[in-house]
């Protein structure tokens, strides 16, 4: 058993916690909404704390899972915040998809504390995140990474560490660019074949067994044909995470025009109020006038 603590209940962070305290660690949780934590305890029979420096007093393991690089400022920095509670040789492993730049701003000042620090954002939405099959991409040294691994493990089904900090978060932002790429294109793909007259659920079992298939196909292409899309990873969030891409493209030079025209897409979900609905939305742009 580790004393953890994780900072931040949202849709991931919720059954993440969980998870933790299923596999018999002794959890300590911090939420902005106060009742939520209370929910938690309740449910999970963890401790829930005022601030995340109190939940984060004593622990050899924080976790955090937040909003952006300034929710994760806000619960790291500052007399209650996480670093101010953490004691020394403890290991601080944030799940925010962030930028690679707040992860190594967030390690330097984690150092100058004596703490170690892991960047680890997740995927695998939260339906990943309820069954315990998270992918975890880090980065940070070798040592605290193989302390905190199992930690991880009780909510991942595979954890790998990258390279020096910033590495997950940069692991993170291609991912998000290949994902928008194949969302668009299983939209273009299940709306071409609906207006040719095709029995697109046949069409889906057959290509699903060949070259095109994806985790997008396997898991959205059901609903994406029905329509269905309130629910999932929400395009208010893809677009923060593909904005966090191109401005980490401005500096390496790398680029990204199909991203930057999928980002456009989303825009114009928004446009027709589907802020929260699944980035699988795309469809809608191209099937409904």
């Amino acid at each position: 058993m580790t004393k953890t603590a994780f900072i931040g209940l949202g849709v991931m962070g919720y059954p993440m916690a969980g998870h933790m305290a299923a596999n018999g660690h002794d959890v300590t949780v911090y939420n902005r909404t106060a009742a939520k934590a209370e929910k938690w305890a309740a449910e999970h029979g963890g401790s829930h704390a005022a601030t995340p420096r109190e939940a984060a007093q004593g622990a050899d393991v924080v976790c955090s899972c937040v909003g952006n690089d300034d929710d994760l400022r806000s619960v790291v920095y500052g007399d209650d915040g996480i670093l101010a509670g953490m004691k020394d040789g403890a290991i601080f492993v944030d799940h925010t998809t962030a930028s690679a730049d707040v992860a190594r701003e967030v390690a330097e000042a984690a150092a100058g504390k004596g703490i170690r620090f892991i960047d680890g954002p997740v995927s695998g939405g939260q339906a990943g995140a309820e069954n315990g099959k998270l992918t975890v991409m880090c980065g940070g040294e070798q040592g605290p990474f193989d302390e905190a691994q199992p930690v991880m493990d009780c909510y991942a089904q595979a954890v790998t560490l990258l390279g020096p900090v910033g590495s997950g978060q940069l692991c993170k932002m291609v991912n998000q660019i290949c994902i928008a790429g194949l969302v668009q294109g299983l939209s273009e793909g299940i709306n071409f074949g609906t207006k040719a007259g095709l029995d697109m659920t046949k069409v889906i079992d057959v290509i699903s067994k060949g070259a095109a298939q994806s985790w997008q196909m396997e898991n959205r292409a059901a609903t994406m044909i029905d329509d269905e899309f309130e629910f999932g990873f929400a395009v208010d969030w893809m677009r923060k995470d593909l904005g966090i891409c191109f401005q980490e493209a401005k500096s390496n030079g790398a680029r990204l025009p199909v991203a930057a025209l999928v980002d456009q897409f989303y825009a114009g979900v928004q446009a027709k109020g589907g802020n929260r609905w699944d980035t699988s939305s795309l469809l809608r742009l191209l099937s409904q006038d």
